[in-house]
C-alpha cells in the first residue's frame, strides 16, 4: 500500500525525545527517515536507562522505529560534503541542537537555503525566539514548569507537581509534526520551503488552555466554581491546584475500589456531569436525590461534593475497578479505571488496534512499543524497528552516488 508521506525524505538531527518522536510519526506514515548520528555513540538514548547489555535501549527503540541510522561526522570537510549532497535530495530537516549549533556547523538557514531552496527546516526550541529565556537549555520537567502545568498539578496543600504525560517532549514532537505537514503543503503551492519551530513552554501552554481560561474568570470574579475549594475554600489570585477534580467544569474525583488498601491503582475516575446526575442516582440506588434541592443541580451539590463521593465509594466498596467501570456504563456514565502500564501492555483491544505492537529487533529480541495513535480508514502504519547505529549508512551514501570506494574512503577518514 502506498503511505501518504512516500518520496519525502527527512533528514532527522534530533536525539532524546521531542525531535525523535516527530521524525518517527512521520516515518509511521511513509516518510524516508535519516536519522544522522555521531559514529561510535549515535543518540545518547541508545544506551541511557539499558536493561539488556550492548543492546539499544528502550528509550531509544520506542522512539526511533521505522527510520534509518546514517553516522557521519558533519566536523570533517568530508562529512559536511556528504551532509551537503544529502541536503539538495531531501524535503526536510528536522532538529533539536542547542540554540546557534546549525550556525556553529556551517549549515544557517541561509545556507540551507542556497542548498536547496525548497528545504523545511523544522527545529525544536526550548522557548520561542525572542523570549528572556531562548538560551536556557530545557528537559521535559523544565517545560511542564515553564508552560503552567506543574503550577497547576497536584493537591491544594502540596507542592507543584509533574505530570508523567511528556508534556513537554512528545507532546512538543506532535506540535512539530502538524508544523512540517502544514510547511509541506505550503511548498505545494509556492514552491519554496520555509522555517518551521516549535517551542516546548508553548506546546505544553497549549495544551493548559483551560488553565489560562481558569486565570481569567479567576480574576474576574474571584472564585472558580467547579474548583473543590469553593465555596469553603479561598482563592488566592492564581489558579490553584485542584487536586483530581475535572477541568471542564464537571466534578470528578479518583475513587478507591475493592482491593486498595493492597493494590496502589484500585481506583476508578468518576466524573458527575450534569446530564448523568440522573443515571447516577439510579446506579447508585439514590433515586430520592434526583428531585432533592440539595443534590438537584451542579450549583447545590458542589458545597457537599465529597460527602457525595464518600457515598460512592462506599458502592465501590465491594467492587473492583473493571467490575464498577463494567456496571456504570451501562448507565452511560463518564468514568474509567485506573490502568497500569502493565494493564495497557497487555490490553487486547489496544494489541488489536495496533496502539500498542510487538517488534522483532536484531539484538533485542522482541520489544513492546506504541504504535500510531492516528487510526486512518485505508492505511494501517507497520511499526518496524529501530535502526541500528550506522545501518543503513552504506545504504543512504550509494543513494547519493557514492560508490563502494568512495564509501570506503570515507570511512579510513573516520568520516561515516
Amino acid at each position: 500500500m502506498t503511505k501518504p508521506l512516500e518520496g519525502i525524505k527527512i533528514i532527522d538531527f534530533t536525539h532524546v525525545q521531542a525531535g525523535p518522536a516527530c521524525t518517527q510519526l512521520l516515518a509511521w506514515f511513509g516518510a524516508d527517515v535519516i536519522k544522522v548520528e555521531r559514529p561510535g555513540s549515535g543518540d545518547v538514548t541508545r544506551n541511557q536507562l539499558r536493561d539488556i547489555p550492548d543492546a539499544d535501549a528502550l528509550y531509544f527503540t520506542m522512539l526511533n522505529s521505522n527510520k534509518k541510522s546514517l553516522t557521519l561526522d558533519t566536523k570533517k570537510p568530508e562529512g559536511k560534503e556528504v551532509l551537503e549532497k544529502l541536503i539538495r535530495e531531501s524535503d526536510v530537516l528536522v532538529e533539536n541542537f542547542g540554540p546557534g549549533a546549525l550556525d556553529r556547523m556551517g549549515f544557517s538557514w541561509e545556507r540551507l537555503n542556497e542548498l536547496n531552496p525548497k528545504m523545511i527546516v523544522a527545529s525544536v526550541k526550548g522557548f520561542s525566539d525572542g523570549h528572556h529565556y531562548d538560551d536556557l537549555k530545557v528537559y521535559e520537567n523544565v517545560a511542564q514548569c515553564a508552560g503552567g502545568a506543574a503550577s497547576t498539578t497536584g493537591f491544594w496543600d502540596g507542592p507543584p507537581t509533574i505530570s508523567a504525560a511528556a508534556l513537554g517532549d512528545s507532546n512538543t514532537g506532535m506540535h512539530l509534526a502538524i508544523g512540517i505537514l502544514t510547511a509541506l503543503l505550503g511548498r505545494d503551492k509556492t514552491g519554496k520551503g520555509q522555517k518551521v519551530a516549535v517551542s516546548m513552554q508553548d506546546s505544553v501552554l497549549n495544551l493548559c488552555r483551560v488553565k489560562l481560561r481558569d486565570q481569567q474568570r479567576l480574576e474576574r470574579v474571584g472564585y472558580l466554581e467547579e474548583y473543590p475549594q469553593y465555596p469553603h475554600g479561598e482563592f488566592s489570585d492564581v489558579v490553584p491546584r485542584g487536586g483530581n477534580a475535572g477541568g471542564g467544569g464537571q466534578p470528578g474525583w479518583v475513587l478507591k475500589c475493592k482491593g486498595w488498601e493492597t493494590d496502589p491503582n484500585a481506583y476508578i475516575y468518576f466524573t458527575i456531569q450534569g446530564h448523568a446526575w440522573e443515571p447516577i442516582c439510579n446506579a447508585l440506588g439514590k433515586p430520592e436525590w434526583i428531585a432533592d434541592p440539595a443534590y438537584k443541580t451542579a450549583e447545590a451539590r458542589q458545597p457537599h461534593i465529597f460527602e457525595i463521593f464518600k457515598t460512592i465509594e462506599a458502592w465501590l466498596a465491594d467492587k473492583t475497578k473493571f467490575e464498577a467501570v463494567d456496571i456504570l456504563r451501562k448507565f452511560d456514565i463518564p468514568c474509567a479505571p485506573v490502568l497500569t502500564m502493565k494493564e495497557l501492555a497487555n490490553d487486547p483491544s489496544l494489541r488489536a488496534s495496533g496502539t500498542i505492537v510487538e517488534v522483532p529487533h536484531k539484538k533485542r529480541g522482541s520489544y513492546l512499543t506504541v504504535g500510531s495513535p492516528i487510526k486512518f480508514s485505508d492505511m494501517k502504519p507497520e511499526v518496524t524497528a529501530s535502526p541500528l547505529l550506522g545501518e543503513h549508512t552504506d545504504e543512504v551514501l550509494a543513494g547519493l552516488g557514492y560508490s563502494q570506494q568512495d564509501i570506503f574512503n570515507l570511512r579510513e577518514v573516520k568520516a561515516v
